[in-house]
């Protein structure tokens, strides 16, 4: 038999070595999964955010084309109510209790976020927490419709949670004893500044803005999609559950199939929100007090101390964007 040629030479052991690694590291690379890409949706200020400074008749458009976009993702949702939009002139309005039922039926769960969007930081904690309980007088009734479970998800309006420990303590406490779980918010964003801008072009009839800023708003959404994975990694290790908030309103009445669809081809799979909070990054305790209300993510992020540098990179409104909305800043 002819000898097998040595591989020593011309390669030295230390070459061939150096190789196995390497070619072992690229393997290592192909195989790697991707990260773990679950989406919890939530939708705030139902039924409609304009109410109840507007007619009923002028949302039912939008709303109805918002709760058939629901109806035909079939994610699971959780909406959450501020039952003060129900009312016209101290009255439940009929049509608007029966938006909550087309929610409802449309297979969206209920939760509450207050009866007036009090922010907790102005009117203290024995207001906020009055109002809470004012916000559950007709969830509880549709509820009790269907002989579904009471409310369990509350959500704090503007973020907003509490600028002491021992009121975050209090608060904390004071939802569990009827039968509340706090819904946290790690994709956050400004879609109430696009919907604004996106409301003055309807009222205008510039159908061909209209289409640019729909096609802007989906790619700033990714673009915070993406921004929040990286801050998940970055802190956590690895992709949690993430919970993403958007807004009862005209702009993702138009764009609520196409922002799924966009999640989805990022590799995202729709989860309940009790599935997402499951994750063990969520017995975390929120560190943050101060004025505004960030994502979870940042409130572990200060937490931790993190320096500014952590913050950076995240996605912005664009100035036309802005300035069409009449704002600012996000």
């Amino acid at each position: 038999m002819r000898p097998f040629p040595s591989v020593a030479a011309p390669w030295g052991r230390a070459a061939i070595l150096s190789l196995i690694l390497s070619l072992a590291a690229a393997a290592g690379a192909v195989a790697a999964p991707p990260p773990d890409r679950r989406l919890a949706l939530t939708v705030d200020d139902l039924p409609w955010v304009p109410l109840p400074e507007v007619p009923t008749a002028e949302v039912l458009p939008g709303h109805r084309r918002l709760v058939a976009a629901v109806a035909r993702a079939g994610v699971p949702v959780v909406g959450f109510v501020n039952e003060g939009k129900l009312e016209d002139r101290g009255r439940i309005d009929p049509e608007r209790l029966q938006m909550l039922r087309d929610w409802r039926d449309a297979g969206a769960e209920l939760g509450n976020h207050s009866y007036g969007h009090s922010d907790l930081h102005a009117v203290g904690l024995a207001a906020y927490q009055a109002d809470i309980l004012r916000g559950e007088r007709q969830l509880k009734a549709l509820t009790d419709e269907k002989s579904q479970p009471a409310p369990r998800w509350f959500r704090h309006p503007y973020l907003r949670a509490g600028r002491s420990v021992e009121d975050k303590a209090a608060l904390q406490a004071f939802l569990a004893e009827h039968g509340y779980r706090i819904a946290p918010v790690t994709v956050d964003n400004a879609d109430w500044i696009w919907a604004g801008a996106y409301l003055r072009l309807d009222q205008r009839g510039d159908a061909r803005l209209k289409a640019r800023l729909r096609r802007d708003y989906l790619r700033y959404m990714g673009a915070k999609l993406d921004y929040y994975e990286r801050q998940s990694i970055a802190l956590l290790g690895y992709n949690l559950p993430q919970v993403w908030l958007i807004h009862a309103n005209l702009l993702n009445a138009d764009a609520y199939g196409e922002l799924i669809a966009m999640a989805r081809k990022r590799g995202y799979r729709f989860v309940g929100l009790d599935e997402a909070l499951r994750d063990r990054a969520y017995q975390r305790a929120d560190a943050y007090l101060g004025p505004a209300g960030p994502s979870w993510l940042h409130r572990w992020a200060i937490g931790e101390r993190k320096p500014p540098t952590f913050f950076a990179g995240e996605p912005e409104t664009p100035d036309w964007v802005l300035n069409l909305a009449g704002v600012e800043s996000e």
